[in-house]
């Protein structure tokens, strides 16, 4: 190592840090930041980079790190866990959504054109091997979630029961179809 008087430098063995005073061969003394003046050969030593050297900030280097990465594909889009157990398919049931206008129709007539329109989605699932349904039928009397119960019994391999009360309340039942019974 090339050292001259007045650089600073640091003994590899020890943390002592100091600035060279005098030069005799291999043998170099140290005034320390103490004010000490300690004996070292030239391979005990290490030479310290001046002030007026490059400083780089952890900032700067983190920096530079981020830019050099791999950017990652932002464009998927993760499922929440309550996304990913949400029903296939909803089908609303209330009468407004059915048809345009009530106007000359019966309550009983009603009632057939929303169990009708369930049957038919019912059967549109099974087709499709749709797992799991939601039919909308609000709150009420209890008729029609009467009803649609009576039409579900009919079924085998489907289970049914009141769906998520946070996303629909007490007017909605989801209906499970179970997949490769014998």
């Amino acid at each position: 190592m090339d050292l001259k008087v007045g650089d600073q430098v640091e003994a590899i063995d020890d943390i002592i840090q100091g600035v060279v005073v005098k030069i005799n061969g291999t043998q170099i003394t140290v005034e320390s930041k103490d004010g000490f003046l300690l004996r070292y050969s030239a391979d005990e030593l290490l030479k310290i980079a001046s002030s007026n050297a490059i400083k780089v900030s952890n900032y700067e280097v983190a920096r530079i790190k981020a830019e050099k990465e791999i950017p990652k594909n932002r464009h998927h889009k993760k499922s929440r866990p309550k996304e990913r157990y949400a029903p296939q398919m909803e089908v609303d049931l209330h009468i407004n959504k059915l048809t345009p206008s009530t106007k000359g129709m019966t309550n009983f007539e009603m009632l057939n054109l929303q169990l009708d329109t369930a049957k038919r989605q019912l059967d549109f699932a099974i087709r499709k091997k749709i797992q799991k349904v939601v039919f909308i039928h609000g709150v009420g009397e209890g008729i029609l979630k009467e009803e649609l119960y009576f039409l579900f019994k009919r079924y085998e391999n489907v289970k049914y029961y009141d769906a998520d009360y946070q996303k629909y309340g007490l007017g909605a039942t989801e209906v499970y179809f179970l997949q490769n019974t014998q």
